[in-house]
């Protein structure tokens, strides 16, 4: 009875100070994700990606719908080979930069500008973040730092001349042609940032021998963790960790002024809170889970806009976890009341975690019939994709397989461990809590915790090799199956990388992947790949999302584009009718 009337009592606490803001130009969201970082050189999670869409701009984007088409940004014109902007071979691409833009400080866009921009974020290449693209396409390295983490030598010398002003120009040269650039142009840690405010606020300041000094700072204490200054239609108005952001219009922006005046994004990670903040009209546009579409399918003045997107979620084994305090492993040996590091380097305990989720209860039950299970990373609606089966839902097997592992010794001791996932995501709360009573019916000596931690602590602890397993999901940086194999399977990939997982054979083929140009090359490769991730069972598949947003019927504007899940809000295209 008490929690119930705490429950109401947070409700209408929500819904009383979003119903008391919010105005015929005032857009209220309710979602459950929170910011980790808004410094653009290292923010690598859609939550935090959103915050930058509407408070920075870059060189291009996206033409509405479309994955292949861009339209200029702060480029005045896009780059083609007709228009001498791509040359022929594909290895120097060069924008013409918009004049009189100004920053949120008022200082006006400079072609410099966006030179430091790009050169700063690769010197920054935090540990995990998003800036192996950048590093990939224009060095031909996808680090700055090497697999024993020391900084390869002569890489910073390499960035510098990669990117440079020329007659107003700004200028990248590739070593080799690099299709997916003009994607990865678009994305949030491409922003264009001010020079002489960055290096005011402790960023590189422009001096290519004290690069070493800001390479990879650790997390939650980048310079621009906590500010920001960019060129978009909106301004951070306010933002409480863990509770609310709050942007304002930009008066001085350079194109047409938004019909949204104020945007509120609200943390709400309990599903009943912002189910009643849309019912009542107290939000307008909320995150909801396939789970509970059923929920809000007969709301009265609600509009409910469902598309694909590029989003896979996974359960990653961690094959060489972070022993130092760590509470998810127990004793940390194979006693009966723990798991060793090396737990998950057992493939016969990655094949037994594999045949213990229900497919059928996952598409219908859990996910209404609204989420795909392609068998690997490669997911449905990106190139060269390809049918890979789903490791059956089978006890028996999954027995099997516990009885091969570690030599018997897990069979006879048992374990103890804990799998984690976001706290909010009803998707991935089912597939841990499905594959842990699984597992648990297996032996009476098999115990497992499921925990789920807010996403600013999630994104950070998964990187410091902390959980056994975790799920998480990927969403397409640009359109190509490099972006999620390499990032699943490679051993410098962003999840490969902090699952321990390393097979010299599946590196060799996704760099292979990328640097080749001919489609029946790479159609063989990614073939390869995705069948690889059967074989060795380096995660198990949870889900591939259909997108949805309900919105309040009055909200219109919406455009959607695959490569954006339902974090994205381009606020300066909403107006309420």
């Amino acid at each position: 009875m008490k929690k119930s009337v705490l429950l109401l009592c947070v409700c209408l606490l929500l819904t009383a100070g979003a119903a008391s803001a919010k105005g015929k130009d005032t857009f209220v969201k309710a979602t459950y994700g929170t910011v980790r970082t808004l410094d653009p050189a290292c923010s690598y999670d859609t939550t935090s990606g959103m915050r930058l869409y509407n408070l920075y701009e870059r060189l291009v984007a996206f033409d509405g719908g479309s994955t292949q088409d861009f339209i200029p940004e702060l480029a005045a014109e896009v780059p083609t080979v007709e228009n001498g902007g791509i040359s022929r071979d594909g290895k120097t691409y060069r924008f013409k930069i918009r004049k009189g833009v100004r920053f949120h400080d008022g200082s006006i866009l400079t072609p410099e500008d966006v030179e430091y921009s790009f050169e700063r974020g690769m010197i920054c290449d935090q540990a995990g973040g998003p800036q192996w693209m950048m590093l990939e396409a224009l060095t031909g390295n996808g680090a700055t730092r090497d697999g024993d983490d020391k900084i390869i030598p002569g890489v910073f010398e390499k960035i510098v001349k990669a990117v440079d002003v020329e007659g107003g120009e700004v200028v990248f040269r590739l070593p080799a042609p690099y299709p997916p650039l003009m994607a990865i142009l678009q994305y949030a840690s491409s922003s264009i940032i001010n020079k002489k405010w960055a290096i005011a606020n402790g960023c590189w300041d422009g001096k290519i021998e004290n690069a070493a000094k800001y390479n990879s700072p650790d997390f939650n204490t980048e310079p621009l963790h906590k500010i920001e200054n960019g060129t978009g239609p909106y301004v951070m108005k306010e933002w409480v960790p863990s509770n609310q952001f709050v942007f304002e219009r930009f008066d001085g922006y350079w194109e047409k002024k938004p019909a949204i005046k104020t945007a509120i994004v609200k943390y709400v990670p309990e599903w009943t809170t912002r189910k009643l903040m849309l019912q009542n009209g107290d939000a307008d546009q909320v995150e909801v889970d396939a789970t509970y579409l059923p929920e809000i399918e007969t709301m009265k003045d609600v509009t409910i806009n469902k598309f694909p997107i590029l989003d896979y979620s996974a359960a990653i084994f961690c094959q060489d976890i972070n022993p130092a305090g760590n509470p998810d492993i127990g004793s940390g040996k194979l006693d009966g009341n723990g798991i060793p590091p090396k737990f998950f380097s057992d493939i016969h305990v990655r094949k037994a975690f594999s045949h213990c989720i229900d497919w059928t209860a996952m598409k219908e039950d859990v996910g209404n019939n609204l989420i795909n299970l392609p068998g690997s990373p490669n997911c449905i609606g990106l190139p060269y994709y390809k049918e890979v089966p789903l490791y059956e839902f089978s006890l028996k097997k999954a027995a099997a397989e516990m009885k091969k592992a570690w030599g018997g010794k897990v069979w006879e001791k048992g374990f103890k461990m804990t799998i984690t996932h976001n706290t909010g995501n009803a998707l991935r709360e089912a597939a841990a809590q499905m594959m842990a009573e699984n597992i648990m019916e297996l032996n009476p000596k098999f115990q497992i915790e499921v925990r789920n931690v807010d996403w600013k602590d999630y994104t950070v602890k998964y990187r410091q090799f902390a959980y056994p397993m975790f799920i998480i999901g990927w969403g397409a940086d640009f359109p190509d199956p490099h972006n999620f194999l390499y990032t699943f399977m490679h051993s410098n990939g962003v999840y490969g990388k902090y699952a321990g997982f390393k097979d010299e054979e599946v590196d060799s083929l996704c760099n292979a992947g990328i640097k080749n140009v001919d489609p029946a090359k790479r159609k063989e490769i990614y073939g390869k790949l995705q069948d690889k991730w059967y074989e060795l069972a380096v995660g198990n598949t949870v889900y591939q999302k259909i997108g949805l947003k309900p919105y309040r019927s009055n909200v219109k504007g919406f455009v959607p584009n695959p490569m954006f899940d339902m974090t994205h809000e381009y606020l300066k295209d909403l107006y309420f009718e």
